[in-house]
């Protein structure tokens, strides 16, 4: 491994001037290209304690072993330099915004004499005009069938194409009056560029104008007297505005606008992008970008607005729009640091002015948090396909083994959070994974009773203690084998009591079975705090580690320095989703807490009496007034009460009939379950 004191230019050689620099390995290749405003400044932060260095920035900088910079006039010509040099060496570090080549679009081969109009998936190609993405392929075909009546354009393939000149006759479409049948000279090239342009402009956003024109040649047809024309007409025209109806109109003033939003971890970030063009939705792309340093939401719409459409400058003719590769108006979550260079660049690359802005009411700030819901969704399907696939989850559990050092995978790992909003209403959750699958009839959620005062530590350690403590009782009452058997086949006439096991239900215990691997979300104090738990119950089969979220550190007890797993450990993406998984369930169960206080009532207070029976009793007797005032037996004649939660409810409600049987009735050496389901 390179050690960067070795190539670190001499002091006082690197100038604070404006430019950009790259990294290359020990091979010569570029593994990494950025920006500065001072050269000095940025280059001499990569060459600090290699401690402090977020790890994917530790990463790069050790493999590099050679930097270059080159300085510039302006932060423009800096912005223009970057781009050409990621698109020029493609760093392995750096962020690249690559079209997703799994989504089909619908593609017009322009630089053809005769354009063709068809589905197309893979990477964007010079000269063609791509329209899309769509979520499904028939979604082109019915739209572009629906569209042929109106643009007969040639849709077949080149072969076939030839095939049909030499023949001299056309093929189907051309006889049903879907295609204009060049292949047979029916129209020129130049009629037929004309109707694919037509075509492009309708789908580019022109449509009203397009309407109108066939609106007046209709009229124009009808008063002619040459009313099969106009009928055909009549229907193009229909024909145009059913295939505008699918397209919901999402800003109502017309605007062409990008819509960018972004979903993102320390790891990754997923990117989303609505084209609107006429006020309607015209296409949708995404990405997931790995990140290789610390890198912020503002930061990554300025590289991603550098690439993007600096590569739909470069394709010349590709983009949506149908002369411009840059939009009017860019909407963003956060403006960029140099938003006035990156203004200018774009509005080079467009030819007029352009706006980049962060949405802050009305029609395009809704359509901005759709957009952001887009992403987010985009990113957890990202991380649930590769949780989901057998082999990365196999991968995934004999890496965690490697790293923490297990004597097996761990096959069940369970995962603790804590939620909770300045100290109220503290709750915490503990979800299951076993072979790398969630196993949610194993999850279970826990109202914090002594570790509220004592923060998210405290917390951690009742929830650990909880746990366990019933994992001991559980297992305490299982009988031996039995060891005075004459022969080890021999099978008793009642069958014998299994570990874990139920024997009044037959079902396993709710935590007869320990984990392998117990994942606290945390850093070093939760973790310790656990370890002393599982210490103080004598348990020393279960292994402990923490996930910090802030640079997705694994922490061991009794460890100074956390593990640090590789940014394309598929052991790290299954336990981030453990981790974000845990999160997600002590966050809802938090929620409901809360909004709960907010609407509580006196029957909430009733022990055992749910949401389910509450509901039942104010729907039979109408109010909690007049339930107030009916009598014990009214209550217990309904179906699921009986006498004793009949007087509980009316002793919690002060009614006539409250007292009721002896509530400590119950056998003391059996814990009743909390209402919650909670470990006791």
């Amino acid at each position: 491994m390179p050690d960067p004191s070795t190539y670190r230019p001499a002091p006082g050689s690197i100038p604070e001037a404006p430019g950009v620099y790259r990294f290359s390995d020990q091979h010569g290749r570029v593994i990494y290209v950025g920006k500065a405003k001072s050269l000095r400044q940025r280059l001499n932060s990569y060459f600090a304690d290699l401690s402090g260095l977020h790890p994917r920035t530790r990463q790069m900088v050790t493999t590099a072993s050679h930097v270059q910079w080159t300085v510039v006039g302006t932060e423009v010509e800096a912005l223009q330099l970057e781009y050409n040099w990621i698109k020029e060496f493609d760093p392995r570090f750096n962020v690249r915004y690559r079209d997703d080549k799994t989504y089909p679009v619908l593609a017009v081969t322009m630089h053809e004499d005769y354009p063709r109009l068809h589905v197309y998936r893979g990477p964007r190609k010079k000269g063609v005009r791509y329209f899309g993405p769509y979520a499904h392929a028939w979604a082109i075909r019915e739209t572009l069938d629906m569209l042929l009546r109106v643009f007969p354009a040639r849709t077949c393939s080149s072969g076939v194409f030839r095939r049909h000149g030499q023949m001299g006759r056309p093929c189907l479409l051309g006889y049903i009056d879907k295609c204009s049948a060049p292949c047979v000279g029916r129209v020129d090239a130049e009629e037929h560029r004309d109707i694919v342009e037509d075509f492009c402009d309708f789908l580019a956003g022109r449509t009203d104008h397009l309407v109108r024109q066939l609106e007046r040649k209709m009229t124009t047809a009808a008063e002619g007297l040459e009313f099969e024309r106009a009928a055909r007409l009549r229907d193009d025209i229909g024909a145009l505005k059913r295939a505008m109806e699918k397209q919901a109109v999402v800003l109502g003033d017309g605007t062409d606008a990008d819509v960018v939003a972004f979903a993102e971890d320390e790891l990754e970030a997923a990117v989303q992008v609505f084209h609107v063009r006429g006020g309607r939705v015209r296409g949708q792309r995404g990405w997931v970008v790995d990140k290789v340093e610390p890198t912020d939401t503002a930061q990554l719409v300025e590289r991603f607005l550098t690439q993007f459409y600096g590569e739909q400058a470069g394709l010349a003719g590709s983009a949506d729009d149908a002369n411009q590769p840059v939009p009017r108006e860019i909407l963003v979550p956060e403006l960029p640091a140099e938003l006035a260079a990156l203004t200018e660049w774009l509005e080079t690359l467009r030819g007029s002015k352009v706006q980049i802005r962060v949405p802050q009411r009305g029609d395009k700030r809704a359509l901005a948090e759709t957009v952001a819901r887009n992403a987010a969704e985009a990113f957890t399907q990202h991380k649930l396909r590769r949780a989901g696939d057998l082999t990365a989850r196999s991968a995934a559990l004999q890496e965690i083994q490697d790293a923490l050092g297990l004597d097996s995978a761990p096959l069940r790992i369970e995962c603790v959070d804590v939620s909770h909003v300045q100290g109220t209403n503290v709750v915490a959750s503990l979800v299951v994974f076993e072979d790398g699958l969630a196993r949610k009839s194993d999850y279970r959620r826990f109202e914090i009773r002594d570790g509220a005062a004592g923060g998210d530590v405290a917390s951690i350690a009742e929830v650990v203690r909880r746990r366990f403590r019933r994992y001991l009782s559980e297992t305490a009452d299982d009988p031996a084998p039995d060891s005075g058997s004459d022969s080890e086949h021999e099978v008793d006439a009642v069958p014998q009591h299994r570990p874990g096991i139920d024997p009044d239900t037959g079902r396993p215990r709710r935590f007869a079975y320990p984990p392998n691997l117990l994942v606290v979300d945390g850093g070093q104090p939760q973790v310790e705090a656990a370890a002393d738990v599982l210490a103080e119950l004598g348990i020393t089969d279960v292994a402990i580690c923490g996930l910090a979220k802030r640079l997705e550190e694994v922490w061991l007890p009794a460890e100074p320095d956390p593990v640090i797993l590789s940014r394309t450990s598929e052991g790290l993406y299954l336990l981030q989703r453990i981790r974000d998984e845990a999160h997600r369930f002590a966050i809802t169960y938090h929620r409901q807490r809360r909004s709960k206080g907010m609407t509580s009532s006196a029957l909430d207070a009733v022990p055992g009496l749910g949401p389910a029976r509450s509901a039942a009793l104010l729907r039979h007797f109408g109010s909690v007034r007049k339930l107030r005032a009916a009598s014990a037996d009214e209550i217990a004649a309904l179906p699921g009460f009986g006498q004793r939660t009949a007087a509980a409810v009316l002793s919690a409600l002060g009614g006539p009939d409250a007292g009721g049987p002896d509530h400590g009735a119950g056998d003391p050496a059996t814990p009743e379950p909390a209402p919650d389901g909670s470990v006791q």
